[in-house]
């Protein structure tokens, strides 16, 4: 049996990614409970702020989730009237989804909410190593937007330490 190359820190920062991303997502929850939100709320209510608004199914791929997950997370944003759902005028099998009012004030607090959270978990950062953090995290995931199917193989070896 070969072994594997060792690889060097500070190379390799997904252990480091995952205990910040559980630190936010711990806090997040937390104070976006009091709001009657959930984080997937959150990204829902954004994405549909920054789209106007957009086909279920066409949210369905943003989000990555299947249509029955959609649908559920959008009969929660609904009875809190922070969406609506219409039909298609071009076809009528198609449902409309947008953000209200309601919603977007709610994401308006949300937002002011975490970003208190943010402030508590990267309290270690100057605010120029935050902006530096936040581009370098948009551009290590703009291509996972543009291509949210591409897997990564992570069972294959011959790429170890490169």
């Amino acid at each position: 049996m070969s072994e594997l190359p060792v690889v060097q820190p500070p190379y390799r920062s997904a252990a480091l990614l995952d205990y910040l991303a559980r630190r936010m997502r711990l806090r997040t929850e937390s104070a976006l409970a009091p709001l009657g939100l959930r984080p997937r709320h959150l990204v829902a209510l954004t994405m549909l702020r920054d789209t106007d608004s957009i086909a279920q199914q066409g949210l369905a791929e943003m989000l990555q989730l299947d249509g029955t997950n959609v649908v559920g997370l959008l009969n929660e944003l609904e009875a809190q009237q922070l969406v609506t759902r219409r039909r298609s005028p071009e076809d009528r099998r198609r449902h409309i989804v947008e953000l209200t009012q309601a919603g977007r004030e709610k994401l308006a607090q949300a937002e002011f909410v975490l970003a208190a959270v943010e402030d508590y978990v990267l309290a270690d950062l100057s605010l120029e190593q935050r902006g530096a953090l936040f581009e370098l995290l948009r551009q290590a995931t703009a291509s996972q937007f543009l291509h949210p199917t591409v897997e990564c193989d992570a069972a294959r070896t011959d790429t170890v330490g490169v």
